[in-house]
């Protein structure tokens, strides 16, 4: 497919991410950790309501939601600066909640005035509380951009130097940012579940799995980080590697279903030098179990084939856009119409997603587009070429319009999905590919009811 003549604005409508504020819900996601927020009134509701509300109903967890305490900066704090207003809102935070770990997060208001930060959060330091501080003023980009300042400012003011022993079997893991991708823990509860069967010890570090700041404190133990994301966790696995002098391995395709899971804990293995006898039997045991529900599906498939769509479209984060459009061109055998890159990656990532795309199976090219703009999306899809018969939409919210116009099904795989409600569900690994086969053609048949 040719790329559309289309006009592209500097506005956005229909925004897919938070700012670099967002970095919030990064903090939540891990237990018992605290977000501090230096910022104006309404920035951390907005950035809740978006990211973690509308977006599958996630909740707010234990440090999330309403909980965080901000400085709700106003007119005083920008005409006379706002670092005695932070002094009082730590000690404050201090000694009221019960935390393992506090991050001060900056906004936009602090930064521009030129607020200093680091010298109010460092006399906390020396007396040792438990603090760090990220500058994630919402002008230096989306959450994703903020999840890797959240990330390094843990690792460097928190963790620190190591020069201990590596436990060979230790991985971290780096990968789906959370609370933004509406699945990620289902999906981190998988991934670590199949990297444990091959004989892994795991750090997943966000979710309910981890076990907080001993998680991280564990950080520089691990032989070596595994980033399974096209470009999210790059920069901290750099960051990584020159700190502790860990290793990484970059896996851009997060695995759904056997092929990519096999491929997955295969490359894995040979990077970690596991035995290949107990990796094999693994992946024997849980395709068995994989195949045998395929074989059952097969019944319904082979009876309502001619009803059921046949090609498709893709819009949402780079990673799950290509993940998911791997998963139908090869296992479902689904044509690609267009995928549609929504998260904004660096320009120096591009190239490497792109070149997924059009390497998405053999003789299956897709060229992908990388758009923000909810117009923009919508016409990309509306002057695509799905052929006769309804596609499928793998998108979020936004799309259902669309997807209404072109009488196809929508499948929500992304921020915002406000018609799904979230708890554990997964769609990667060996489970979620089985739960988003039931997802999509219930959706189909439904359609066509």
């Amino acid at each position: 497919m040719t790329k559309l003549d289309i006009k592209r604005t500097n506005s956005i409508n229909q925004t897919r991410y938070g700012c670099t504020l967002g970095a919030l819900s990064s903090v939540s996601a891990i237990p018992r950790v605290v977000p501090i927020a230096h910022c104006g009134p309404g920035c951390v509701d907005k950035q809740f309501m978006s990211i973690c509300f509308y977006n599958g109903f996630q909740g707010g967890g234990y440090s999330g939601g309403a909980v965080p305490p901000s400085v709700n900066a106003g007119e005083r704090e920008v005409v006379f600066g706002g670092n005695e207003r932070l002094e009082e809102l730590i000690k404050a935070s201090i000694k009221i909640m019960d935390a393992d770990l506090f991050v001060v997060l900056t906004g936009c208001i602090g930064e521009l005035v030129g607020d200093d930060v680091a010298s109010v959060v460092s006399k906390f330091q020396n007396k040792g509380v438990k603090i760090v501080y990220a500058e994630t003023g919402g002008f230096k980009g989306n959450n994703f951009t903020g999840h890797e300042l959240v990330s390094r400012a843990i690792i460097d003011q928190f963790v620190g130097n190591y020069n201990g022993k590596k436990d060979e079997k230790l991985v971290n893991l780096w990968s789906l940012l959370p609370y933004q991708n509406t699945f990620w823990r289902g999906d981190l509860v998988e991934i670590k579940r199949v990297l444990e069967g091959i004989g892994l010890k795991v750090n997943v570090l966000y979710g309910h799995e981890s076990k907080g700041i001993k998680d991280w404190q564990k950080i520089p133990e691990a032989r070596f980080n595994i980033v399974l994301s096209p470009w999210l966790g790059l920069e901290t696995a750099k960051h990584l590697k020159e700190k502790y002098n860990q290793p990484f391995l970059h896996i851009p395709v997060i695995p759904i279903g056997a092929k990519e899971t096999g491929k997955f804990l295969r490359k894995v293995a040979d990077f970690a030098e596991l035995d290949k006898n107990k990796v094999e039997k693994f992946i024997k045991q849980e395709e068995k179990v994989y195949y045998y529900y395929l074989e059952q599906f097969a019944d319904f498939y082979s009876e309502y084939w001619w009803g059921l769509p046949g090609k498709f479209a893709v819009v949402g984060d780079a990673s799950y856009a290509l993940a998911v459009s791997k998963f139908a061109v090869e296992q479902l055998g689904l044509i690609p119409v267009t995928s549609i890159v929504t998260d904004n990656p660096p320009d120096k990532y591009r190239e490497i997603i792109a070149n997924e795309f059009k390497n998405i199976a053999e003789d299956v090219t897709i060229e992908v587009e990388f758009a923000e703009d909810g117009y923009v999306i919508g016409k990309i899809l509306e002057n695509s070429d799905f052929g006769i018969k309804p596609p499928i939409i793998f998108g979020t919210t936004w799309e259902r319009d669309i997807a209404k116009k072109l009488k196809g099904s929508i499948i929500e795989i992304g921020f915002p999905a406000s018609y799904e409600v979230v708890i554990s569900k997964s769609y990667v690994g060996y489970i979620g590919a089985l739960t988003l086969l039931e997802k999509i053609y219930t959706t189909a048949i439904s359609a066509s009811a």
